[in-house]
């Protein structure tokens, strides 16, 4: 196995790394190797690579080598929140490796399930139809078991295992359990598979291992600079607000352009909603807001507001999951006269100035800590004889515990690796190309086969000839000076006698 990330991906880690998504469906290379990549959310709401690997196999074992290399490649801080597909293998090596963190399975692919999973049950699109209503529209944990329940009971499905297993596994994949927590918005892996695609534009089916190291810095370059133009942007340009308010306002001055539309979006949702005041006392109030979604249907959320703690909760939990408030508690907000929200309700990480300070250079950033905060101690030490004696002292026991720690860490590996660059790619050696298993590629298609061919055949060639300028400007400039890019971070597993895994 091999994985990859590099000082770009540690930076974004710092700022974005509270929930990841991580996938493993991307079209398996020449050598039968998996791709695997980590993917967060910026502040503008798009997708950013934070580590990518290349797996022989996809068994527990694996996937802990794996997330201990990223984690130890972060600094050993887990993600708050983490994204995968349906996998007994992952879910257990996440529970291994990041004991503390949420782990969620993608939606969507469970959903997509029914079909094939309960098309042998009489109506079995009235089934889905109804499943889907449980799934999504279950307001809090008590209604979900409930109609749960019902629903096996109405449609004989009380001994299906698909659908028990499932509810055993409803933790990690219902709605209604998860949208307590952040998830910047992010309920299925498609993150990942839209960076899959991505990749598409720089390496295909055919590329070699070196190839694809080589090609990482490309791709990654190209989402940064992306990101420079949407973040000069929305230094430069204003978007208009929707609505008068001032609360708007707020949001308009701090948040990216593309959650400021979001925001913008709640606030002209409010014309739908209509708040009654159920409840008051002592500051506290409840609200109920039915929004109205067709011309005869309503729905109905509980809002509460403390006007003390200057804190509003809808029942929706769009906030909680999200970071946006949802236009049931704007409409609360607006019942309630209130001009300003609690700094509580504008978060740093859509902000403009979500990282003004890239973290390329931390190793300069803590020497620039250190001078600073030696220089006031050193002040205050050359008072008195007394107090120079006592950093004297304190200064050797310091200098004794580091050189301790340095020299248990010396050679042991490390994934900070200060002097790897894109030069040592060539010492990499290509894996031996495996024979895929499974059917042959002369095999007789079937029509949807030949069309699914031809549709992407111009891409490939597309995607090849892209591939081939990349690699002949790659190699002019290393023939040019020395490459002063990202620092790239690579580590290869070597395998056991037994082991299956591939090791470079």
């Amino acid at each position: 196995m091999a994985f990859w990330a590099d000082a770009r991906s540690r930076a974004d880690f710092e700022y974005f790394g509270d929930v990841i998504s991580f996938d493993t469906t991307y079209n398996t290379n020449r050598y039968n190797l998996v791709c695997g990549s980590f993917v967060g959310v910026n502040h503008h709401g798009h997708s950013t690579l934070i580590g990518c690997a290349w797996m022989k196999n996809e068994e527990i074992e694996s996937f802990k080598w794996l997330f201990q290399c990223w984690l130890r490649c972060m600094g050993g801080n887990a993600p708050k929140g983490f994204l995968t597909d349906q996998c007994a293998s992952i879910k257990r090596a996440l529970e291994a490796c990041m004991p503390t963190t949420i782990h969620r399975w993608c939606i969507w692919h469970i959903m997509k399930k029914i079909p094939s999973k309960l098309n042998g049950y009489k109506g079995h699109a009235e089934i889905e139809q109804e499943m889907n209503q449980v799934v999504w529209n279950s307001i809090s944990i008590d209604s979900f078991d409930r109609n749960w329940n019902d629903f096996l009971l109405n449609f004989g499905l009380v001994d299906n295992k698909w659908l028990s297993d499932l509810y055993e596994d409803r933790h990690i994949w219902v709605p209604i359990y998860l949208d307590h927590h952040f998830w910047a918005g992010m309920r299925s892996t498609q993150r990942s598979e839209s960076m899959h695609l991505f990749f598409n534009k720089f390496i295909t089916r055919n590329s070699s291992l070196i190839q694809f190291v080589k090609q990482y810095d490309n791709c990654l370059g190209s989402r940064e600079q992306a990101e420079r133009e949407s973040d000069a942007t929305d230094f430069h340009t204003i978007i208009p607000c929707a609505t008068k308010s001032s609360i708007e306002a707020q949001f308009q001055d701090v948040y990216t352009h593309q959650k400021f539309r979001e925001v913008s979006a709640q606030f002209r949702g409010k014309a739908n909603c209509i708040t009654r005041l159920t409840n008051s006392a002592l500051g506290y109030s409840v609200y109920e807001v039915g929004e109205q979604v067709s011309s005869s249907i309503f729905n109905k959320f509980v809002v509460t507001y403390d006007s003390v703690a200057a804190e509003v909760k809808c029942q929706c939990l769009l906030f909680e999951s999200r970071g946006i408030l949802c236009h049931h508690a704007l409409s609360v907000l607006s019942f309630e006269r209130v001009s300003q929200v609690s700094p509580r309700y504008i978060l740093e990480r859509w902000s403009k100035s979500s990282h003004d300070e890239p973290l390329l250079e931390p190793r300069s950033k803590r020497f620039d800590e250190l001078v600073f905060r030696s220089q006031n101690i050193c002040k205050f030490a050359s008072e008195s004889e007394e107090l120079t004696a006592i950093l004297h002292r304190v200064y050797n026991n310091v200098m004794v515990e580091m050189e301790s720690l340095k020299a248990k860490r010396k050679g042991t590996s490390s994934l900070s690796h200060e002097n790897a660059n894109l030069k040592s790619v060539k010492e990499l050696q290509s894996p031996p190309r495996i024979r895929t298993r499974g059917r042959p590629k002369n095999r007789l298609g079937s029509k949807l086969d030949k069309q699914i061919a031809n549709a992407s055949k111009k891409k490939k060639t597309k995607a090849l000839n892209e591939l081939n300028l990349f690699d002949a400007a790659s190699v002019v400039y290393s023939n040019f000076s020395q490459y002063q890019g990202r620092v790239m971070n690579y580590q290869f597993r070597v395998p056991a006698a037994a082991d299956n895994s591939l090791g470079v």
